[in-house]
């Protein structure tokens, strides 16, 4: 690849590091070219490097910057162009305009907190940034925390990518630090820019509090900025200037991790900082504040110490800990080596670079059609249709994996956080047509959306996309769909007629929406019986279950019974439930664990069933992901459920279900898994469901559980291989 990188050319720390380590690696195996606009460290450092690098004067115009840019793209002819920093985002923008080659920044750190404290640079740079960030092809965020900001501020979350700072470890010394005897200084240091955003005037005072109780500390702060004055009279003011060291401007940041005992950080925002790596290089504890990617490095009282921003007690407590225990230094600066080393190297930093850098130059050639478009009951807070988007992406990011998707939800910006993938409100129409001129595929994507038991108009609105999507030339697969009831005349019509006319392939989640399909005389698309796109979602592991379960302040070893109940007009005996809950109890020593699908829909009536218990039972009322419902359902001895996904999530982890049956859809669930555990709403007795629960007790878990989840995984695949006969089809007509 042909890769031009533009930087500013003021850069310093550990945005200069960036730059440089990651300009060196990658001009390794690609060739490469720095453009810096203006002279300075950075260009002369790259030179240094053997790096290929043009530089000018650092009174370059603005005017003059963009014909060196476009007289070097000229020259080079990058296949991308990679900007850091405001000027460089801004000379980027411009040329993409005119070049039409992709263009993306790195997001260092928090755009709007930049310029804090300096008003004229935020509304100049500041203001400039913005403008140009918005503009940009990709973006690279160097922390999780930083993408999801970004999403949360309309960001594409397709044109975003996460790629962590890392350091070259390959150097650094294995052993730990020889420990300090008990009368020798211990030293604190910090190494930023002394800027607001830093607020390195929590540090001296926190160090301040720490230091009335153990004077043998002292304290380093290593950069340069604008508030040295101001943090110098904060340190008079405190008593302890004559403790604390202002060292400027540090060449050899090695050399001075190296003499510092306690590393420490006290940003307000951040994204992954250098620092933390640099320290961690020379084995140096660390304590800094729970802010972006700090967390993936920092894990509390393991790597380190976390503090929310602003606490000086906190922050002061700490440092007088680590002060005090040389064992505590070692250990936890250890684990962060392990980690950084391991985690974090310089090499692992490229090779994700690269990988960015082929998945935009695979875009660029795949023309401007190449996404999905996918329908359904998404954003609304049920897990059950939460699972079934999160697993068609799956299949389908298996499938192309550079496929851009826009997914209609209720919901919008949860989707796009959740997902990853661009996301509009189910009813936005003009959006709704937008996307389908840039989709080959439209996805009604699961569950029961062609029935009329809900409304005529949400039937016909879901009839409408399939039309639309087929007067735009899209592919059309119902994906694990299940169908009905449709229980007007006309509307099974109506129904039967669309789908003949629109659906490429349909697949099904059950053989009774088989029937209907029959019954309506749908015929002309291809139709196989397959299973619930969630069967084939991967659960969280046992340790995933275990802290699962302790948020809920549920022992995981206890033998469980779950009730996974909804609100019905026709669930009219919840006591009957209630005696079946007890009757598990007593019998087999199970504890019931009520769990809600629906957040917070099904909570209610969980609670209102335990207020019925004298057997010791928990009501589960936090959210949880889908693999971890998964994986606690999977956990339990039996599980009875009303909602089908209740059913459907315990089968995927291998527990026995029985059905409470308030729909035809559970009814078809419980037959397609070769069972007869299933109790009808108008049927519901105690004794009924204390049958079958005996009758599921008796048989052995493993074998059940693994032959049923066997064989839905299995009729699950073809749902993914119709999606991608689909796309193969529609490869070869274009």
């Amino acid at each position: 690849m042909r890769i031009m990188l533009f930087a500013a050319g003021g850069d310093i720390g550990g945005g200069k590091t960036h730059i440089l380590s990651l300009a060196r690696e990658l001009a390794e195996e690609n060739t490469l070219r720095l453009i810096s606009f203006r002279r300075g460290v950075l260009s002369r450092e790259a030179r240094e490097m053997g790096i290929d690098t043009v530089d000018v004067e650092s009174g370059l115009g603005t005017f003059q910057a963009f014909k060196l840019a476009l007289s070097q793209v000229d020259a080079f002819a990058p296949d991308v162009i990679h900007c850091h920093g405001a000027k460089a985002n801004m000379l980027g923008i411009l040329v993409k305009k005119m070049k039409g080659i992709p263009v993306m920044t790195t997001v260092h750190s928090d755009p709007r907190l930049d310029y804090l404290g300096m008003p004229l640079k935020q509304y100049t740079y500041g203001v400039i940034n913005a403008f140009a960030l918005r503009r940009m092809d990709y973006y690279v965020a160097v922390a999780d925390r930083m993408q999801e900001l970004l999403i949360e501020r309309g960001f594409d979350p397709q044109s975003i990518f996460t790629v962590y700072n890392g350091l070259d470890f390959s150097q650094a010394k294995k052993e730990s630090r020889p420990l300090r005897n008990p009368e020798e200084l211990i030293r604190v240091g910090i190494a930023a820019r002394l800027t607001p955003i830093k607020d390195i005037g929590t540090v001296i005072q926190a160090f301040a509090r720490a230091y009335e109780k153990e004077p043998r500390l002292r304290l380093s702060i290593a950069g340069t900025g604008e508030d040295a004055g101001v943090l110098k009279k904060l340190t008079r003011t405190l008593g302890i200037d004559h403790v604390t060291v202002f060292e400027g401007w540090v060449e050899d940041i090695k050399a001075y991790f190296s003499e510092i005992d306690i590393n420490v950080l006290a940003s307000l925002s951040e994204t992954f900082p250098y620092s933390l790596l640099e320290g961690a290089y020379q084995h140096c504890p660390a304590i800094a504040t729970n802010v972006g990617g700090i967390p993936s490095l920092i894990q509390h009282e393991v790597t380190g110490y976390l503090f929310e921003p602003g606490d000086v007690e906190t922050f002061a407590d700490y440092i007088l800990q680590l002060a005090r225990d040389g064992d505590l230094r070692e250990r936890l600066a250890e684990n962060l080596f392990k980690k950084a080393s391991g985690a974090f190297s310089l090499e692992k930093m490229k090779q994700d670079q690269q990988q960015i850098y082929q998945t935009v130059l695979r875009r660029k050639a795949a023309g401007k059609r190449t996404g999905a478009v996918l329908c359904g009951a998404y954003g609304r807070g049920n897990a059950g249709d939460e699972a079934i988007l999160r697993a068609i992406l799956t299949q389908l990011r298996e499938i192309d994996r550079d496929m851009p998707f826009q997914v209609m939800s209720r919901n919008p910006q949860q989707t796009r956080l959740k997902e990853r993938v661009g996301s509009y409100y189910i009813f936005n129409v003009p959006a709704f047509l937008k996307s389908l001129r840039k989709a080959r595929l439209f996805v009604n994507g699961g569950g029961s959306l062609i029935q009329d038991v809900t409304s005529s108009r949400s039937l016909y609105f879901y009839l409408f996309t399939l039309w639309a999507a087929r007067r735009f030339g899209c592919r059309i697969v119902m994906y694990g769909c299940g169908i009905g009831p449709i229980s007007k005349p006309r509307n099974r019509r109506i129904a039967g007629k669309v789908l003949n006319a629109t659906a490429d392939i349909i697949t099904l989640r059950d053989s009774v929406s088989l029937e209907l399909l029959r019954e309506m005389g749908v015929s002309r698309p291809e139709i196989i019986l397959a299973a619930d796109p969630a069967v084939n979602l991967k659960h969280a592991g046992a340790e995933g279950v275990r802290n699962a379960f302790a948020r809920e302040g549920i022992p995981s070893d206890i033998p469980k019974i779950g009730f996974c109940l909804r609100a019905w007009e026709t669930f009219t005996r919840p006591e009957e439930v209630a005696k079946a809950a007890e009757y598990a109890w007593n019998t087999y020593g199970l504890t019931p664990i009520f769990l809600p699908i629906e957040m917070p829909k099904d909570m209610p009536v969980g609670e209102k069933v335990s207020m019925m218990l004298s057997a010791p039972h928990y009501v589960c009322r936090q959210n949880h992901p889908v693999e971890d419902l998964i994986g606690m359902l999977g956990s339990m001895k039996l599980v009875l459920g009303m909602r089908l996904h209740s059913l459907i999530f315990a089968t995927a982890g291998g527990a026995p279900v029985i059905g409470i049956s308030y729909d035809v859809k559970v009814d078809s669930f419980i037959k397609d898994i070769g069972s007869t555990a299933c109790v009808s709403l108008t049927g519901l007795r105690a004794e009924v469901l204390c049958r079958h629960i005996d009758a599921v007790m008796e048989q052995e878990k493993e074998q059940w559980g693994d032959a049923v989840r066997k064989r839905l995984q299995e009729m699950e695949r073809a749902n993914g291989f119709a999606a991608a006969k689909l796309l193969a089809q529609e490869r070869r007509r274009s």
